[in-house]
């Protein structure tokens, strides 16, 4: 099991990175990717403080441990240099904190965050078959959300990612232990969001295809 969604202290989560990525090897994961929310306030301490603690986990536990970053209510119109400045301050993967249809998103921010080059657009809402085209395009990937609320459009992003030919991945977008999910739980969460048995397993290669830093 590859997560490439979750939260530590350094944002709004309740475990240290220390404690998640125990709680995570404990269940067996092969990697986690720890994204704490940041915008401009915070990005320059969050991340390096956040890569300089995974690169110490990764050599000292069963589980490889990477640095990212969720973009998080960031006016579109300033994501491509926050996307950038990402990257330059240590994070592996950039993620977008997309338009879901319980937090007050700004329209537009799912379209930005594509053209921005993010990793992935996370719960994306009810995002455009238009988008989801954009970015199968890009190689952006759509994701399917094990988090409460956030899951409400599963079947809906699921659907305009096959219509648009873009990647999904999974990301339980974990903020506390019971928020994490092994992957039978995971898969239970993909199918519920519509996938067959071969859409299911090719979401989680491609979880761990990012993780790993290819691309199809």
């Amino acid at each position: 099991m590859f997560d490439l969604h979750t939260h530590s202290i350094l944002s709004d989560g309740v475990l240290l990175p220390g404690e998640l990525a125990r709680r995570c090897e404990a269940m067996a994961f092969r990697g986690l990717v720890i994204t704490d929310h940041v915008d401009s306030s915070n990005i320059d301490f969050v991340i390096p403080r956040l890569a300089k603690i995974c690169k110490e986990l990764t050599v000292t536990m069963n589980i490889k441990v990477k640095a990212g970053a969720e973009l998080t209510h960031i006016r579109p119109q300033k994501l491509p240099r926050l996307v950038k400045l990402a990257r330059e301050l240590g994070a592996e993967i950039v993620l977008v904190h997309g338009e879901t249809i319980v937090e007050p998103v700004m329209p537009g921010t799912n379209h930005a965050g594509i053209e921005a080059g993010a990793d992935i657009i996370t719960h994306p809402g009810l995002i455009t078959e238009e988008d989801a085209r954009l970015a199968g395009q890009r190689g952006v990937r759509l994701e399917i959300s094990g988090r409460k609320g956030h899951c409400f459009t599963n079947g809906h992003v699921a659907l305009m990612a096959k219509k648009g030919g873009a990647a999904l991945i999974f990301g339980s977008d974990s903020h506390s232990p019971e928020d994490l999910l092994d992957r039978p739980s995971a898969e239970k969460v993909a199918m519920g969001a519509g996938l067959g048995p071969q859409e299911v397993e090719k979401l989680f290669q491609e979880n761990e295809l990012l993780f790993n830093g290819l691309r199809r």
